[in-house]
């Protein structure tokens, strides 16, 4: 029978050495340093119950003027993205485990029962539900034709958009043991690229889903089924015609994405998907460490160890800088120089575990205890 980690278990993990009996080390204390840019909040709202109270992953999606977020009591929010004033909101009558994905006119979102339930981007009433065949972990993402749900027994299915009927379904061999959580597909026009817990990436056609490619991109090691765990749970980039990839426990990898070819790896663990911007790509290691990578070549650019277990966010590239938060809640600017610290506000006294949103000079954060806020640069 295959076992998922429970979420406190699976945020030990994040933080430490599998397989190790070595007591772990805390989480780093924050150094003082000279602020050289400063982060103003624009506007708060406070969505409900925010990631509740288990290892949710519930990410706020812009599409347009709006911005979209949801909380795991059900409660979903449109907002204008400039100012916070809300459009609109419903209260679902299930709690939430997968949001938000928007496109096509469409909210989408995922429960724990492993419903698929879409709602009309104008007022937020419901359009239809679909059942799939296990826990919704991620938004599911559409390309306006098909909806894409990657449920936690990693299948991927494909409901029709106007009907909710499954158009196809796409099934993998399940590890014995997984982190819990999976990373959201990436939906074309015309492809589906997805990351799965046996560390493979897959690509599909969107309209039969039959297999275009799969490539393995880390080799399960050691004797345990913990020290052979290499999910791919972080968020996949697709920046032009190229797939990036991170593995817990494995590698980073640039992937030709027409072809599945391996263009670079690099060796790493990280439960958060890369991040990408000015000629670099970023990564939040699990124990901590930030680094980037020449996009083109992989070559090591600079490292910061300042975070070093504090269970941090994936990165995103906000301006000249770098961003990324971590458990307490502590949003962090790094320069995309040489990864200095450069800036730093708290966000959360319950911590931040999803990425920031960037649009245009705005960066959107969303906290655990249920407060999204927009900051900008002074």
């Amino acid at each position: 029978m295959t076992r998922t980690l429970a979420a406190g278990l699976a945020a030990l993990l994040l933080v430490g050495c599998s397989g190790s009996s070595k007591k772990e080390l805390p989480p780093a204390e924050l150094e003082k340093f000279t602020a050289e840019v400063q982060l103003d909040r624009s506007w708060k709202r406070n969505i409900g119950v925010g990631q509740g109270e288990l290892f949710n992953n519930l990410q706020p999606a812009l599409d347009g003027l709006t911005l979209y977020a949801a909380d795991a009591k059900g409660r979903v929010v449109a907002m204008d993205r400039d100012t916070g004033k809300v459009n609109w909101q419903v209260k679902l009558k299930e709690p939430l485990s997968g949001a938000v994905g928007v496109g096509g006119g469409r909210v989408l979102l995922g429960t724990l029962d492993g419903r698929v339930i879409t709602l009309d981007e104008n007022d937020g009433s419901e359009l239809w539900r679909a059942q799939v065949s296990s826990e919704v972990l991620a938004p599911p993402q559409t390309n306006g034709d098909i909806v894409v749900v990657q449920s936690q027994d990693d299948k991927l299915v494909a409901l029709d958009i106007g009907t909710g009927e499954q158009r196809w379904i796409y099934e993998s061999s399940l590890p014995v043991l997984t982190v819990r959580g999976h990373s959201t597909p990436v939906v074309s026009l015309h492809r589906v690229y997805a990351g799965l817990a046996s560390g493979r990436l897959v690509a599909l056609d969107a309209e039969n889903g039959i297999p275009l490619w799969e490539q393995r991109i880390a080799q399960p090691q050691g004797r345990s089924e913990l020290e052979r765990m290499v999910d791919i749970d972080g968020r996949l980039l697709l920046d032009d015609q190229t797939l990036y990839a991170a593995t817990y426990q494995g590698n980073l990898v640039a992937v030709d994405a027409e072809s599945g070819n391996i263009r670079w790896q690099r060796p790493t663990s990280s439960h958060a998907g890369p991040g990408a911007g000015f000629g670099s790509v970023y990564l939040s290691k699990a124990d901590g460490t930030v680094e980037a990578y020449d996009q083109n070549r992989a070559t090591p650019l600079w490292t910061n160890d300042n975070l070093l277990r504090r269970q941090l966010t994936g990165p995103v590239a906000f301006s000249s800088y770098v961003a990324v938060a971590d458990f307490q809640g502590y949003l962090h600017l790094l320069a995309q120089t040489d990864g200095r610290l450069v800036g730093r506000v708290r966000v959360d006294s319950k911590g931040v575990r999803v990425p920031p949103i960037v649009q245009g000079g705005t960066l959107y954060v969303y906290g655990n205890s249920g407060d999204l806020a927009a900051y900008q640069l002074r």
